[in-house]
């Protein structure tokens, strides 16, 4: 849902660091950083329960997160600019935020989601999703959650792309309309069973045609060079003069 705001009350932080870091969520507290518009970055530190609430409200990760710094009155309206998750648990690890104008447009990625089923794939084809976010340019309080895409009309072979989405009010796709393809149906690939081999595979050697003469010096027990004849003629190193 576009439009949502959500207050979020965070605590100025002095110490930097990883383990200054490590420490903070060891407390339950998600390390994070408030870039702003005309002033320096804003080292801070969030509770993760109240930030994991204000990030899965209705306009998920594009809520309007009015900021507000322990001892200030001020309110910054902020979105979530990035952010980095435990490898091994999935929790929150950190946080980046940007301060925005409510009045200026900002980019943002949002998720591009299918809806019904194609035609096509009741008959049989295979439907593959291309591109699972697109780039779009809106208001921060217009940036829709996702981008539903109905599919249902699809038929064995057609490609959807990007021009044959509806834009909404007040969002523009920043993304080239003729060369983002959404999906796609294809036609399954049939497996075709291959052909038993019709000869044999020949034993190791090959066979010499009948009346055919084997190459000089192939016959087992070849006889070397004459007795008393060397190999070569002079010693290494040497000419004869």
């Amino acid at each position: 849902m576009a439009g949502e705001r959500v207050k979020l009350e965070v605590e100025q932080r002095e110490a930097r660091g990883s383990a200054a870091a490590r420490r903070l969520r060891r407390e339950g507290l998600i390390p994070g950083v408030l870039y702003g518009r005309g002033h320096n970055p804003h080292p801070f530190c969030v509770s993760e329960r109240e930030l994991r609430k204000a990030l899965t409200g209705p306009a998920g990760l594009h809520a309007i997160l009015d900021v507000v710094l322990d001892g200030q009155k001020t309110t910054h309206s902020s979105i979530l600019k990035d952010y980095q998750q435990d490898v091994l648990t999935g929790r929150l690890a950190h946080i980046d935020l940007q301060e925005v104008r409510l009045d200026q447009p900002i980019h943002a990625q949002v998720v591009v989601e299918l809806v019904g089923e194609a035609q096509g794939s009741i008959e049989g084809g295979v439907l593959s999703q291309v591109t699972r976010e697109i780039n779009v340019e809106a208001l921060p309080l217009e940036i829709p959650e996702r981008i539903e895409v109905d599919i249902t009309a699809m038929q064995m072979g057609d490609t959807l792309r990007l021009a044959e989405v509806a834009v909404q009010e007040g969002v523009k796709f920043l993304d080239d309309p003729d060369e983002t393809v959404i999906a796609t149906v294809t036609v399954p690939t049939q497996i075709v069973e291959p052909e038993p081999e019709e000869e044999e595979a020949l034993e190791e050697g090959v066979e010499l045609a009948e009346g055919e003469e084997e190459p000089e010096g192939a016959a087992e027990g070849e006889e070397g060079p004459a007795e008393g004849e060397e190999a070569g003629s002079g010693e290494p190193g040497t000419t004869e003069g």
